[in-house]
């Protein structure tokens, strides 16, 4: 079988049994010899389509409940195959397959304001209070937070990762009392009003997602911050006056490589001469890629992860100034892991809310973005960008005094 000779060209590390719908099995790599993680495919169909376009069939097939995982779970199979592969091709064809689609996928990736809208309600606003429920169920309590978390040593929970990532951005912002602030992407606004709380600033938040800026303005009176954070559904082309601090936290991967320019050009006009602007991103450490077909057409339409060559050429064309440049390894696929954790510890509630394609669905995105992290080309950049070089600090001694 060709899918058989395709794996096994992977697989050098470890390896797995793959049993086909007849029953047929085939060695691949090094399997355990005791209770080997094996993959069953239960259509006939399955052994060239997995060849042909493995980045949305293996998925959708699994979805569709045409792909048995024994002996282990999705998340231990993907790891395994993902360290495997490491950052190479699976197939030739799907070589081919990414180029032709990337003609496809520049195209959906074109987030003018009103598309860029239904792309974050796809995710965000999704199911309406059974979103708001679901995103109960796996993200931290304190904070809700939907960005990758900031794991040191000693940190034991996702709680702790979050406010760890939270206190760090706060450190780098190096926030008066007295600034204005902006939050380009706000989420349910735990970032916005934790730093309302430490540094006593005025905090806009905006975002495109009804669902937050609502949760937003509920929690801000909930706290008694209502005076200083104002929530806005609104995009960032649509904002004007000046900012002190800005910050956009896991929202630059919706902008869009079309409108990058765009983007840095609005920053620059809303910052002021002193101020500075954090950028939290996912990249890739290769070059360019298009999204992955999967993600693009079940989780994020139209999002992308830009390499740090993508982003540092826009931000030159507008005279801002990248001061310091942090890359985050290995911080989202723990992040991911806790996600998915706790979402696969209530999946039956979550199956009770949707269905069981929705929990084998989002249990593939988090448990494949967790083996990109852990093993392809995914980090998390932090950028610190300025308008001169007075503004920007010498050393990093500030962050960590």
């Amino acid at each position: 079988m060709i899918l058989a000779k395709v794996l096994s060209k992977i697989y050098k590390k470890d390896g797995i049994i793959l049993e086909d719908s007849t029953g047929q099995k085939y060695i691949i790599g090094k399997p355990k010899k005791d209770n080997p993680i094996t993959l069953k495919l239960l259509k006939d169909n399955l052994k060239w389509k997995l060849v042909l376009d493995p980045e949305i069939e293996f998925p959708e097939a699994y979805m569709r409940n045409e792909i048995e995982i024994k002996n282990g779970s999705l998340e231990k199979f993907l790891m395994s195959l993902v360290k495997n592969l490491g950052r190479e091709e699976i197939t030739t064809a799907s070589y081919f397959s990414k180029k032709i689609f990337s003609i496809i996928r520049t195209l959906s990736n074109f987030n003018l304001p009103g598309k860029s809208r239904k792309n974050v309600e796809h995710h965000y606003d999704i199911g309406g209070e059974k979103g708001e429920k679901l995103y109960d169920i796996f993200l931290d309590k304190q904070h809700r937070q939907y960005s990758c978390g900031y794991w040191k040593p000693n940190t034991k929970t996702l709680e702790e990762a979050q406010q760890n990532k939270i206190d760090h951005i706060i450190k780098k912002l190096d926030i008066k009392n007295g600034d204005k602030v902006l939050d380009v992407g706000c989420g349910w606004g735990g970032m916005a009003l934790e730093l309302a709380r430490q540094k006593g600033c005025e905090v806009t938040g905006i975002s495109l997602s009804k669902n937050q800026i609502s949760y937003c303005k509920k929690k801000a009176k909930e706290l008694g911050l209502d005076n200083q954070v104002s929530f806005e559904l609104a995009d960032y082309r649509e904002i004007s006056g000046q900012y002190d601090r800005i910050y956009s936290v896991g929202m630059f991967e919706h902008v869009g490589r079309k409108f990058y320019n765009k983007f840095f050009k609005s920053i620059n006009k809303l910052l002021k001469k002193d101020g500075s602007f954090l950028l939290h991103t996912i990249g890739v450490v290769d070059k360019p890629t298009p999204q992955n077909k999967f993600i693009n057409k079940y989780i994020f339409p139209g999002g992308v992860c830009p390499s740090l060559s993508q982003i540092v050429k826009s931000i030159e064309k507008t005279g801002l100034i990248v001061a310091d440049t942090e890359t985050l390894i290995r911080h989202y696929d723990k992040t991911l892991i806790s996600w998915l954790e706790r979402f696969m510890a209530k999946k039956d509630l979550v199956k009770d809310m949707f269905d069981e394609k929705f929990v084998k669905m989002w249990s593939f995105y988090l448990a494949s973005c967790a083996a990109a992290f852990r093993y392809r080309d995914l980090v998390v950049f932090q950028l610190q960008i300025v308008k001169n070089f007075d503004t920007a600090h010498p050393t990093r001694d500030y962050i960590y005094s």
